[in-house]
């Protein structure tokens, strides 16, 4: 079976890891602190906050926003479930809106009829690792006084004109799941340039404490903390974050790959009128979390998916959140261009260590299937 993912670890990560735990200090700590020194290096960030996983970094990022109950936070359908999931925990209702048909991040000329007088926020998705645009995103929200928290997870290492995701929106938000370009088994980040919103969302990831257990734990004396708001337990531990520091290290390698494979398909792809290829904007750099292909013909896609497992190819399909029952209440207007993609596309195994064979397999299987 060629897997959707595998994972790009090796013995540096086991070793960062071992050390960790020989090191008796499990807990975020002296790794935690250098994962966010290097990610906010990497990004060019003034501040990157590492928690427990995308979505509480979503959900913190909101909390820290303003956003809570009776707000409404605008953002597309075509998307992972957690992009509502983060909106729903902060208390607010999600507005879903269309996407553009060639990106498959949200349209910005459909945000502002969208705005209402309870819209806290907007969330863009920069989907698949390819960065939403921003600039007509934070436009809409500096003539409305909105916040906008962006939903990167998996776009690390993405571009717009060379500045890297991270440093655009207002606050932005990675994960280190399994399947993204650095991970660390599970974790998020979140960034900022907003020295005060840094301050908050590392005091709420711990309870709201008033000062952290590293900090106790340097003081030459005693120091008694205070919980002056209600805060959350979306820490992650310095294991993860000992992984995080190798990957990070080495991300631009890892980047660097799944942009090659990617090109690899496109080339081998290229003659097939059945099959539309990614779409990378003039000007931006597309991380390929994922390889996104666009299905024509009559075959379905599960069909066609199905199909592709029979001969030992995983594959995956992103879907409209409006659609699932947990989401059906709402009332949301046709979205076109997220039905279509929701139905028309899949997603092909591409991730660093991917050989050429195996790619050669991938495509020839996606051939017969179609």
């Amino acid at each position: 079976m060629i897997p959707i993912t595998r994972l790009a670890l090796g013995d540096e990560e086991v070793a960062a890891a071992a050390r960790v735990v020989r090191s008796g200090w499990l807990m975020n700590g002296p790794q935690t602190e250098e994962f966010e020194r290097l990610t906010a290096q990497y990004v060019g960030a003034q501040h990157a906050i590492a928690v427990s996983s995308c979505t509480t970094a979503l959900h913190l990022g909101l909390v820290a926003a303003g956003v809570g109950a009776g707000d409404e936070v605008i953002c597309p359908s075509f998307s992972f479930i957690a992009t509502a999931n983060a909106i729903r925990l902060a208390g607010a209702t999600p507005v879903f809106v269309d996407i553009d048909r060639h990106t498959y991040n949200i349209d910005p000329e459909l945000i502002e009829p969208a705005v209402t007088q309870r819209t806290k926020a907007i969330m863009p998705v920069s989907q698949i690792g390819l960065p939403a645009d921003l600039q007509a995103v934070l436009d809409i929200a500096t003539r409305r006084g909105l916040v906008v928290v962006e939903d990167a997870a998996p776009s690390l290492g993405a571009e717009i004109g060379g500045k890297r995701l991270g440093t655009i929106s207002d606050i932005t938000c990675f994960s280190f799941d399994a399947r993204k370009i650095l991970t660390t088994g599970e974790g998020g980040m979140l960034t900022t340039a907003d020295d005060k919103v840094a301050a908050r969302l590392r005091r709420l990831r711990a309870h709201a404490a008033s000062v952290s257990t590293a900090d106790r734990d340097r003081a030459n004396g005693v120091i008694l903390e205070t919980y002056d708001e209600v805060g959350y337990n979306y820490k992650i531990t310095d294991m993860q974050s000992a992984i995080g520091v190798v990957q990070i290290r080495k991300i631009e390698q890892i980047v660097a790959e799944r942009r090659r494979l990617a090109a690899r398909y496109d080339n081998l792809l290229a003659d097939d009128d059945r099959v539309e290829t990614p779409y990378e904007p003039l000007g931006y750099r597309h991380v390929y979390q994922s390889y996104c292909v666009r299905l024509r013909g009559d075959r379905s896609q599960e069909d066609i998916m199905s199909a592709m497992m029979a001969q030992g190819v995983a594959t995956r399909r992103i879907f409209s959140i409006h659609h699932q029952p947990a989401y059906a209440s709402l009332v949301t207007p046709e979205l076109p261009e997220t039905d279509e993609a929701a139905a028309r596309t899949m997603l092909l195994p591409l991730f660093a260590g991917l050989t050429d064979e195996e790619q050669d397999a991938v495509v020839t299987a996606l051939r017969q299937c179609l």
